[in-house]
């Protein structure tokens, strides 16, 4: 026979309690996440504007580890998008209109801060851009991806569209969302 102490059960207990406990906070507890926030390069004030190029220079060049012109001149050309959470810039990315980077509008520099990833942030931003540039009629959307995450863009829509190349030294891959 086996005996069972009481602490036996615990990391079970534990365990569901977690997955419980979360579904239910998710599912009745309200969102604080505000809506997603689009403006013009005109219209982002200048601590906007700060908060965005230090997220990005804080994610694409210090975490990555990977030196290059983040301020590459298509900016005041871009409509920039993002969700905040707590107060700050979570999640963000910028659409480049068509002709500014590919013949097809396109994502770029979608980037989510360490504290809030894995909370479906850039996802929320993602669909929001998608929507946005499909309002009048559908359109084909093409991105720069980094190779790695070809898997995570696929769940958009976007099908690989080039060979692996490197982009500032990072393999990457052109993919397209067809119309």
């Amino acid at each position: 026979t086996t005996i069972f102490r009481h602490g036996d059960f615990l990391p079970i207990y534990v365990f569901y309690f977690e997955i419980v406990n979360t579904f239910f906070h998710n599912l009745l507890m309200p969102n604080q996440i505000g809506p997603v926030i689009i403006k013009t390069f005109d219209q982002l004030n200048k601590a906007e504007l700060y908060e965005i190029i230090q997220l990005r220079i804080a994610v694409f060049i210090i975490e990555q580890d990977c030196p290059y012109q983040d301020l590459d001149g298509d900016d005041d050309q871009c409509l920039h998008m993002w969700v905040e959470e707590e107060g700050e810039i979570a999640s963000y990315l910028r659409i480049n209109p068509a002709g500014c980077r590919f013949i097809e509008p396109s994502l770029g520099r979608i980037v989510t801060k360490t504290a809030y990833r894995n909370k479906g942030l850039a996802e929320i931003v993602i669909n929001k851009a998608i929507e946005v540039l499909c309002a009048d009629q559908p359109t084909a959307i093409r991105i720069s991806a980094q190779s790695h995450l070809e898997n995570y863009y696929e769940k958009f829509g976007f099908v690989k569209a080039s060979d692996e190349y490197l982009e500032d030294n990072i393999p990457h891959i052109e993919m397209l969302r067809s119309l």
